[in-house]
């Protein structure tokens, strides 16, 4: 029990996480103000379940005939003859190379055809369905939707909205109102229930990056709660929230075949995501992290510059993304119309999120990019 203490005492050590001269004891609630309480961070588990069950019955009883109405049906692929031999080199490597297709074929006395048919069928087995790709984007549209409207609304009449550096003011003496405080834990419950639900979802190729993806984004969303920079943590959320909204209606669009309507939105996406992730996010929010804040604060703290790092990885992770949705938007005017499957969830593609601050599935674009080249 004692290593324990001692564990916890270094873990959550006051030289780590706060400004100098500032312990814990300061930063308890009370009267005057209510400060961000690291031991609200288990309410979002509870809500995270409650999100998975409300995701489950909107997609059965709203999205699903909603799909089913626009003709879109869950056709179910042609599976590939039982082969203990395929499987077993198909779950080991299912990118397999000539030399190996080969390989196999010698091994069960077959031709090279028949095994890369097999291969075919087996990774058409592995893909989600239309449907469940549509009812997947419907939801994750629909709480994009709601939480980019919601922060607007939270965040309306907070002065950091408008005068970023008010996020320093002050630091770290600054209230949580009731409207942040169920803004942080509801994106946060979204977060966990999205890691829960991997597990149950169509597993996909990127499987466990997208699940470290999800992690990263808890664990950041937790660390800016502990060490009271909820502030501009909201800000970021909001600014990550709003291309996706257009970014899964293009996806669900497409689904349902109203190509015209998918191009147009995919049009507003891309506006949305330089507008936000290129330009608001690095000339406005990382500029007031990087060069405000130490300006403001004057010393700052280890758990700080981890943050601040982290915010610059997201910044190079949106430059390497926007290259890929400017290369996608490049190949659609060429082509007339938007081609392939925008950030799909299929197994043969790489694939995102969410991302706020969903992030990896943008990758996708990138499969998408490189058939369009190919079709030309």
């Amino acid at each position: 029990m004692t290593l324990l203490r001692q564990a916890l005492d270094t873990f959550w050590s006051t030289d780590v996480w706060l400004p100098p001269n500032v312990t814990w004891a300061d930063l308890e609630p009370n009267d005057q103000i209510q400060y961000a309480n690291y031991r609200h961070l288990s309410y979002p588990l509870p809500f995270a379940l409650l999100l998975t069950v409300a995701r489950f019955v909107v997609e059965k009883f709203w999205f699903t005939p909603l799909a089913l109405s626009l003709g879109i049906r869950s056709a179910k692929p042609k599976k590939a003859p039982p082969n203990d031999t395929l499987e077993k080199a198909y779950q080991l490597n299912s990118k397999m190379k000539h030399k190996e297709v080969v390989g196999l074929a010698k091994q069960l006395d077959i031709s090279e055809r028949k095994v890369e048919r097999w291969l075919r069928l087996r990774k058409s087995q592995d893909k989600p369905s239309t449907l469940v790709k549509f009812c997947e984007s419907c939801w994750k549209s629909s709480y994009y939707t709601y939480s980019f409207i919601y922060g607007l609304y939270v965040l309306w009449d907070k002065p950091w909205l408008w005068r970023i550096n008010e996020c320093w003011t002050g630091y770290p003496y600054q209230t949580v109102s009731n409207d942040i405080w169920w803004y942080y834990m509801i994106s946060l419950s979204f977060y966990w229930s999205l890691t829960a639900s991997h597990f149950f979802d169509v597993i996909r190729k990127d499987f466990w990056q997208m699940f470290i993806h999800h992690i990263c984004t808890i664990l950041l969303i937790m660390f800016s709660w502990v060490c009271n920079l909820h502030r501009v943590g909201s800000l970021v959320l909001l600014v990550h929230d709003c291309a996706d909204v257009f970014l899964e209606a293009a996806k669900a669009l497409k689904y349902g075949k109203y190509q015209k309507a998918c191009d147009a939105v995919f049009a507003i996406f891309t506006i949305a995501w330089i507008a936000t992730r290129v330009i608001i996010f690095p000339f406005w929010i990382l500029w007031s992290t990087a060069i405000d804040a130490p300006r403001i604060v004057n010393t700052m703290f280890p758990a700080y510059y981890i943050f601040n790092g982290l915010l610059m990885l997201l910044l190079v992770l949106n430059l390497y993304w926007t290259a890929l949705i400017l290369r996608l938007a490049y190949n659609t005017l060429s082509a007339g119309e938007m081609q392939g499957d925008i950030r799909s969830s299929s197994s043969e593609c790489v694939s995102d999120d969410d991302s706020g601050i969903s992030v990896a599935s943008t990758k996708q674009i990138n499969h998408n990019s490189n058939s369009n080249s190919k079709s030309k």
